[in-house]
């Protein structure tokens, strides 16, 4: 039986899988490489927009069939190969590359199946369409992979198939969280707007033949569109009760996604730990600066009238109460983060703290069609291509947020906590070990890199960037690196408590905002992030610790000769591994 639940977006699904390349291989290896070209083909097959934004141009003139039929032949495929993997193949005679590969494919197939027969996106997320919608015919007139008239040929067929797909999500969606569908209708004008506005820009100079048998296309899918919307707001919404929380799913998902080798209960234990520890620091820090700002306070008066807690509730609050004003305006804050990877790429480069690739990383907005709860989107060249831009998408505010709302952002991200939001989430990382990765032979790396190490590695360079003098020890940074790194601890707890647990949307706002001393907006934004991409919150501390104890046991290895930025490089070599291989890799050399 199926169980209802929601899905990852297609926008985290682009990061999935393929192949290490050998110029000889054994009769073993060849036969694992044509089952993995069979299986990912058809998968492309299934996914024919995520093949194109992905470089994989073999059915640009195709459109997802969310037909039952199809969704069920696709289900009953998944099987069988999974029997090819398995039983088919001797992995006795692969080579330790392609083994890895292997699992990586089977951890893929894994992902497809809980997709079949728990997250069903299809009958229970609308952004999963609006993606479709979107990218089936931006990714192809946007995309300079040929010229213009080759791809607008493919975008007449697929604008051909559009109403038909668009008739499927209108009977296939049953109950979704109401989140997901309140999203949906607040993406839904940009969608129109493209189809209405952005396409004769993008196709100006196709041949006059192919523009006008296009436009007799689009004229059909408009119309199918505007009624989808009126779908979403007046038959979908109404009947949007599903739970967002993934229950019993979260488990599996986590298991596909994570390849960790530290038990979920012993991470657990050690954020608890790592919880009140970095309060108390931050307490210590923010002391003798809380006597320099509230010189009229007797301090050790107030040890006699307040617990231990509440007083470093009180320091930590009143000293980030002075320094939060310092932030950016909401006219300057993109170019404030443009700013900040310019001088934190100096710093590193000046001090040989890492491997930084020669590729720029440009920081523009991101699309409204992109804009969940995430503030920031790292994309790269797709797996299949051998050129292309790296790029931030920095979300705009939110059109709804009133002035107080923004400047309550704003002093969250302000000058002294955003040098670490930045390294953290654009640059170096996930940028660094992304660009790294991209130059690793295996496409199956490419497809899926293990996102616990591109979202950990930053958070452990950040203790670096501080250690090394970046900001010239200025203790107000220490503090910012403390109150992100503690954010990072309770997002892990945030993630495990609101999926596997019943913690409420009061409850997980009050741990953000008092136990983490974030600003309501922030913490209700983060709270949409969990429920919208399930598992992603969990990723940068699941990394950070397996980091952590990577570096204990090759610190052994290495003795006196050990070097932070020799180790960081190892981590990064590799290619994104799961982390288990990443580990044996490093340590035996395996």
């Amino acid at each position: 039986m199926k169980t209802r639940a929601i899905l990852i977006p297609l926008s985290l699904f682009l990061l999935t899988g393929l192949v290490w390349l050998f110029s000889q291989q054994n009769p073993e290896e060849a036969k694992f490489m044509k089952t993995l070209e069979t299986y990912l083909d058809d998968m492309w097959k299934f996914y024919p927009t995520t093949a194109t934004l992905l470089g994989y141009y073999k059915y640009n003139d195709k459109l997802e069939d969310m037909s039952e039929a199809n969704i069920d032949r696709r289900h009953d495929s998944l099987d069988n190969y999974r029997q090819l993997f398995l039983a088919k193949i001797d992995r006795s005679k692969l080579s330790s590359e392609m083994d890895i590969d292997l699992d990586i494919a089977l951890d893929s197939l894994d992902y497809e199946v809980l997709k079949h027969e728990n997250l069903l996106p299809w009958e229970y997320n609308p952004l999963f369409y609006n993606e479709l919608f979107y990218f089936s015919i931006q990714g192809l007139l946007s995309k300079e992979f040929a010229d213009i008239n080759t791809r607008l040929k493919s975008a007449i067929e697929r604008a051909k198939l559009l109403p038909k797909l668009i008739q499927q999500a209108k009977a296939n969606l049953k109950t979704p969280p109401q989140l997901f569908t309140e999203t949906a209708i607040k993406q839904f004008p940009t969608i129109l707007d493209f189809y209405r506005n952005e396409i004769p820009r993008l196709i100006e100079t196709a041949s006059p033949d192919l523009k006008s048998r296009f436009q007799a296309e689009i004229v059909k899918v408009i119309p199918a569109l505007e009624d989808y919307q009126r779908f979403l707001q007046n038959e979908l919404l109404p009947r949007s009760t599903g739970n967002f929380r993934l229950g019993e799913v979260h488990p599996k998902l986590l298991r596909i996604t994570l390849q960790n080798t530290i038990p979920i209960d012993e991470l657990i234990a050690r954020s608890r730990a790592d919880y009140s520890n970095l309060r108390r620091e931050m307490a210590i820090v923010s002391m003798p600066f809380y006597r320099i700002m509230y010189p009229h306070i007797n301090m050790e008066q107030l040890s006699t009238q307040y617990t231990e807690e509440q007083l470093r509730n009180l320091f930590i609050r009143g000293v980030l109460d002075k320094i939060k004003i310092y932030h950016p305006t909401p006219e300057n804050f993109l170019e404030s983060i443009k700013n900040g990877v310019s001088t934190l790429r100096e710093f590193i480069a000046k001090n040989n703290l890492a491997y930084l690739p020669a590729e720029p990383i440009t920081i523009v907005p991101m699309p409204i069609i992109r804009q969940m709860a995430n503030i920031v989107r790292v994309t790269g060249p797709g797996p299949y291509e051998k050129t292309g831009a790296f790029r931030a998408e920095i979300a705009p505010f939110p059109s709804e947020w009133k002035p107080e709302q923004i400047n309550s952002f704003l002093e969250d991200y302000n000058h002294h906590f955003l040098y670490f939001w930045i390294t953290s989430s654009i640059f170096p990382g996930p940028f660094v070990p992304l660009a790294a990765n991209q130059q690793n032979p295996s496409l199956l790396r490419k497809l899926y890199p293990n996102q616990p190490l591109i979202k950990g590695w930053p958070v452990y360079f950040n203790e670096l960037l501080v250690t090394s003098g970046f900001g010239d020890y200025d203790l107000k940074l220490r503090m910012n690196e403390l109150k992100h790194l503690l954010q990072i601890v309770i997002d892990f707890q945030l993630e495990l408590n609101i999926h596997q647990g019943g913690m409420t949307k009061e409850q997980a706002i009050d741990l953000m905002t008092k136990g983490g001393f974030q600003s309501p907006i922030e913490a209700e934004r983060k709270w949409n992030q969990i429920i919208l991409n399930p598992g992603e919150a969990i990723y940068a501390y699941v990394g950070y610790q397996e980091i952590l104890d990577l570096e204990k046991e090759y610190r052994k290895i290495k003795g006196d000769a050990f070097s932070p930025r020799e180790f960081l490089n190892e981590l990064m070599k590799h290619g994104a591994l799961p982390l288990r291989h990443l580990r044996n890799k490093i340590l035996r050399g395996s």
